[in-house]
């Protein structure tokens, strides 16, 4: 699949590109003179189609990635107040609680493996964003940036959550407290991307992850995604639990019993995805 090539439109409506194939859902951000610094519609457009990808059973896998050369550079902050008094209690709070969580959590949440296909820079939002996807594969000009602190600001967008789940607290607060950029080779070398690729390479690795993906038992990916986060949360006895319900449930699906079948009759298994 080529993905599809950006518009010169600057309406929002062209800033989210979308299309589906093979089972895969392509979910592209789409404002390269802007770093693709997400805005509110671009958010609400990201969030709706992944709702949409985990309530559609042909869709089997999720690709999120961008054109230009920056995958995100954080939220658009254009339109916001500039100074303290402007604003009035609660109102940070809740802008990122309705924004920039509800969007990490759209992807966390997501019943189809999510692969983040990171083009370029990923900074601030645009980091979490790229890091709360299952896979990650990263072009070897990726760059990470925890940008907040250079702003003066506390890290969102779950970075606080993410970042210590997957490098350690001392790793992440190294990268939080001095906001330098990450390449994407130390990304890889720290845990934080699954695969670096070279630049024309990106989108066909991508292809080739997601097309694997969306002939997976999708059921049963869903259940995995959602036992592995929920296992740094918990205990051990609620872990257990937990994976026992999750087999019960799988082994109602078709592809649970077609795997096991397949594997009976020595031949290679049928997944429909149900």
């Amino acid at each position: 699949m080529t993905l599809p090539p950006p518009s010169p439109e600057t309406e929002p409506s062209s800033w989210v590109l979308h299309a589906t194939d093979n089972h895969v859902s392509w979910i592209t951000l789409n404002r390269p003179e802007a770093m693709n610094a997400v805005t509110w519609d671009q958010r609400e457009r990201v969030i709706a189609l992944l709702d949409a990808a985990s309530a559609d059973p042909d869709v089997r896998a999720v690709v999120l990635t961008a054109t230009g050369k920056g995958f995100c550079a954080g939220a658009d902050l254009r339109g916001a107040p500039a100074a303290p008094g402007e604003r009035i209690a609660g109102d940070v709070s809740r802008t990122i609680r309705l924004g920039a969580q509800r969007l990490v959590s759209a992807v966390l949440d997501c019943e189809k493996p999510v692969i983040a296909a990171v083009n370029g820079t990923a900074a601030g939002l645009g980091a979490h964003l790229a890091l709360a996807c299952d896979l990650v594969l990263a072009s070897e000009s990726a760059r990470f940036i925890e940008v907040f602190v250079r702003r003066g600001l506390v890290p969102d967008a779950g970075g606080a959550y993410l970042l210590p789940r997957l490098v350690g607290p001392q790793r992440a607060k190294e990268l939080m407290f001095f906001g330098d950029a990450l390449s994407a080779a130390d990304a890889e070398r720290l845990g934080l991307v699954n695969r670096v690729v070279a630049d024309a390479q990106l989108a066909k690795t991508a292809k080739e992850w997601a097309d694997r993906l969306a002939t997976g038992p999708t059921r049963a990916l869903a259940l995995t995604k959602q036992l592995v986060n929920a296992s740094l949360d918990t205990d051990r006895a609620t872990a257990f639990a937990a994976e026992a319900t999750a087999q019960e449930l799988n082994m109602t699906t078709h592809d649970a019993n077609e795997g096991v079948t397949s594997f009976r009759e020595r031949r290679a298994p049928h997944y429909r995805g149900r």
